[in-house]
Parts: C-alpha cells; sequence; structure tokens
C-alpha cells in the first residue's frame, strides 16, 4: 500500500506542471504585452511591493544587530 501511495505521489509530482500551465501559448498572437496603451510586461505597478520588502528588510537587519549587541 505505502509502494502505491508513493508512485502516485511521484506520478502527480511530474504531472501536475504539465497540467497547470499559467502561461499563454507562446504562438498565441491575441495574448502579450505591447499591444494597445500598456508596455510589454502589462504595467503592472511594483512600488507597493517594493516599500514593503524594503521595510521588512530594515527590520530584520535592525534585530540582528540589536541581538548581536545583547
Amino acid at each position: 500500500m505505502k509502494k502505491a501511495i508513493n508512485l502516485l505521489m511521484i506520478c502527480a509530482l511530474i504531472a501536475v506542471p504539465f497540467i497547470l500551465v499559467a502561461q499563454p501559448a507562446p504562438w498565441d498572437p491575441t495574448i502579450g504585452g505591447g499591444e494597445g496603451n500598456y508596455p510589454v510586461g502589462g504595467g503592472a505597478p511594483i512600488g507597493g511591493g517594493l516599500f514593503i520588502m524594503l521595510g521588512l528588510a530594515a527590520g530584520y537587519a535592525s534585530r540582528k544587530i540589536f541581538r548581536t549587541k545583547k
């Protein structure tokens, strides 16, 4: 029974990336950047995520400095 479960898990791990493809087909001309008024990449804003990441990095660094001084 354990071998069957292991085999099923291995088959699922191999098959899932082929089933759950997130990107569109490369030959589809209706999907992609550069069409309309949007730049390549869709014009997604990255400012908010960048500030969150910098804030978390500053907090982590200050915690490390505080712990080394302690």
